[in-house]
């Protein structure tokens, strides 16, 4: 019997449906089933990290390949122009050079003038501020030594706001809507695009009044003339402009995230001029997208940082006066709405006009309903975009002091880390030359990616640390960076546990890299004025620090 049931098991097998062998106990299907879902889990994410890899190794190869077809100085010229460092130039980015050799400048699109409805909704900002610190100002330390009081006397006068509260047409804030291209959640765009490029170089400094403000500037302009009679919109440095990121919608409403990059003239004649340069303005607007009703408006300067602000002031009436710069502490610097855009004249349903107060003589109330978004992103993730947009460099992340150590730890990696006198990411001057010099070369954002973990920091910040007794640990790895430190800005590769195995200063960094025509018997320079990014040189230094990193490790 047993024998005759042997003989069936094949021609029943053969009778089985794949799904019900599945199901049969001891099959093995499911093992085998559970074993292909975690291969093609597992490979999923390393085919990612190959081509990952792969594409950074071919940028850093395309980049070798221009510096020995180009040149370092034609390179530079081809860079300054590629504005999205692909190593292409689109037509967009080749005007400036059409432009130049031609004589000719394209006509320029003419905006739309905006008619405001004097019967539209009005919004109410009012102005906050807290005077700069003056002790947090390097030069404080020695009582501002040779720095003459005329000099200060712009910045120490200014303690309020130039107007404290102000009324503005609700369609006025229109020039915060996306083009017609950018409507979806977390697209970015220029609400005042940058003009700055290699033939305008930097905007001058022997200037007291600001350009008279056209189509977007306008708003821009009367804002921030709430906070100081002269502001200039378009700052002389790269980043320049303004930027926006739809954060939310609906179908009625945008949240729309934005950043400024503008700065101050405190000073007026006779005295010289003394800059005040904000790290960035930043804020956020909920207006209908017809801008019909604003529902909220913010603005201020972020004062999450120990310091925030750049100073700059001449000792002369020509360009090429002696300047001082330093760099401080803005508690408050902050524009807020008093509440929704609201009805300057109501109306019943028979348009007739309705008197502003209630029966007893109270105004009205309006009451406003809930906003529901349908599609968002997070507030740190709009930020990130506006970032990127801004500065290419941040396709990088650069993390916080303690983080980034943590994640060196974690993905075995060194640590890329930046130590600065004023910050990476506004306008100081240690920070743009460093941002310009390199940092946003494409070659060197996919080193970057491939092997380190970035991070930049404060010299401040980093004496804060070393000071704090109850994180033995990070305090060390404070010590060992502010030993290496020389002033303006210090590069180093460290290795996980905060050692320093390569370091170079940024003033040595460009003598060393800077071009020197008349050596290389050139007749023309394009670093006349600029500096010379020094790509190659920057890959040089992090591979050293790479080298350098196996001989600690081996140890």
């Amino acid at each position: 019997m047993a024998a005759d049931v042997d003989k069936r098991i094949p021609e029943d097998e053969s009778k089985i449906s794949p799904q019900e062998r599945h199901q049969r106990p001891g099959s093995g299907s499911w093992i085998y089933r559970g074993m292909w879902t975690l291969l093609i889990v597992g490979a999923v994410p390393l085919l990612a990290f190959g081509i990952k890899y792969y594409q950074d190794a071919q940028l850093v190869k395309r980049h070798e390949e221009s510096v020995r077809t180009l040149g370092a100085e034609g390179l530079f010229l081809f860079s300054s122009l590629d504005t999205d460092h692909d190593l292409y130039l689109s037509p967009e980015e080749f005007k400036p050079i059409a432009e130049k050799l031609t004589g000719i400048t394209p006509p320029v699109d003419i905006e739309e003038e905006v008619i405001h409805d004097p019967n539209g909704e009005t919004l109410t900002l009012e102005a906050t501020m807290q005077p700069l610190l003056l002790d947090s100002m390097t030069k404080s330390k020695d009582g501002f030594l040779g720095v003459s009081h005329s000099s200060l006397s712009g910045l120490r006068s200014w303690k309020t706001p130039a107007v404290p509260s102000s009324t503005f047409s609700a369609s006025q804030f229109r020039v915060f809507l996306p083009p017609k291209n950018k409507v979806e959640v977390g697209d970015t765009w220029w609400v005042i695009p940058s003009e700055l490029n290699i033939f305008t170089g930097y905007l001058p400094n022997n200037r007291y009044h600001p350009p008279t403000p056209k189509g977007k500037e306008v708003l821009i302009h009367s804002l921030l003339s709430m906070f100081h009679p002269r502001p200039f919109i378009k700052s002389r440095f790269a980043p320049q402009g303004t930027v926006a990121c739809i954060r939310a919608s609906n179908d009625f409403y945008y949240d729309i995230v934005f950043r400024i990059h503008a700065e101050f003239q405190l000073n007026d004649v006779p005295d010289f001029p003394f800059w005040f340069t904000p790290g960035q303005f930043t804020g956020n607007i909920i207006l209908s997208k017809d801008a019909s009703h604003v529902r909220r408006f913010h603005l201020y300067v972020p004062n999450d940082r120990s310091l925030n602000v750049d100073m700059e002031w001449l000792y002369g009436a020509s360009e090429s006066s002696n300047m001082e710069v330093d760099i401080g502490y803005l508690p408050q610097l902050e524009l807020q709405s008093t509440g929704p855009s609201t009805p300057s004249i109501i109306m019943d349903e028979e348009g007739n006009i309705i008197d502003s107060q209630d029966g007893d003589g109270e105004p009205i109330q309006f009451v406003f309903e809930d906003i529901h978004w349908t599609s968002e992103i997070s507030q740190q993730e709009a930020t990130r975009r506006l970032e990127v947009t801004l500065y290419p460099f941040k396709k990088v992340s650069y993390l916080p002091f303690s983080e980034a150590f943590e994640r060196a730890e974690a993905e075995k990696k060194l640590v890329h880390s930046i130590l600065l006198w004023g910050a990476l990411d506004d306008q100081s001057c240690s920070g743009r030359t460093l941002r310009e010099t390199v940092l946003e070369s494409s070659p060197v954002l996919a080193l970057l990616n491939q092997s380190f973990i970035s991070s930049w920091s404060l010299v401040k910040e980093l004496e804060n640390m070393q000071a704090d007794e109850q994180n033995p640990v990070l305090s060390e790895k404070a010590r060992l960076h502010l030993e290496k430190y020389n002033f303006p800005v210090e590069m180093m590769v460290a290795l996980p546990n905060g050692t320093i195995v390569h370091h170079i200063n940024a003033n040595f960094f460009l003598d060393q890299t800077a071009m020197k025509p008349e050596e290389e018997g050139a007749t023309f320079s394009f670093s006349a004025g600029f500096e010379d990014p020094s790509t190659s040189t920057y890959i040089s230094f992090l591979k050293e620090g790479l080298e350098k990193a196996k001989e600690y490790l081996a140890q």
